[in-house]
């Protein structure tokens, strides 16, 4: 894996300010595992947000669900009512859109929300599906079999790993 020239902590500034424009009353938080999650958790407590943030995953929704199995550790936290609520969903990178549209699915599993709005800190273009986030912090192009992929270090900074084909050279 190598490290990419994208400054993780700038962009989750603006990812800050941008999300702060999206917020209503009642809205809550929920991340998408795993890398929404860490940025739903530092997102509630610099914007001085109350309540508890959710946390959801894709894993009983993916349309590759028969080939990649349940994961060991992101299972779908959202300790509030999802009825009537404003959800601000966040995710650190957006591609095709089939994460984001199997997470919808598992959140309309818990109720039927006012509102769902995404804001994402990466949006790396090569929609699959009609999904676009309210707010991206960053906008960029990368060939298609390179992954993005937040990483938080033990302080909580952010930083961004690439990994891609030449990363897999026997």
């Amino acid at each position: 894996m190598s490290t990419l020239l994208l400054d993780a902590e700038a962009l989750y500034t603006d990812l800050v300010r941008g999300v702060r424009g999206l917020l209503k009353p009642d809205t809550a938080l929920v991340g998408i595992w795993s890398g929404g999650a860490w940025l739903a958790e530092r997102l509630q407590r610099d914007l001085g947000l109350s309540g508890a943030i959710g946390v959801i995953s894709s894993t009983m929704h993916r349309d590759d669900f028969g080939s990649k199995g349940l994961g060991g550790s992101d299972h779908t936290r959202l300790p509030f009512d999802v009825n009537g609520r404003h959800i601000l969903l966040i995710d650190d990178v957006l591609f095709t859109g089939r994460t984001t549209r199997a997470v919808i699915n598992e959140l309309f599993d818990f109720g039927r929300p006012a509102s769902v709005t995404l804001a994402v800190l990466v949006d790396r273009g090569g929609r699959e599906l009609p999904i676009e986030p309210a707010f991206s912090a960053a906008r960029m192009t990368l060939p298609r079999e390179q992954r993005l992929r937040l990483a938080r270090d033990d302080a909580g900074r952010f930083s961004f790993d690439l990994k891609g084909d030449s990363d897999h050279a026997a």
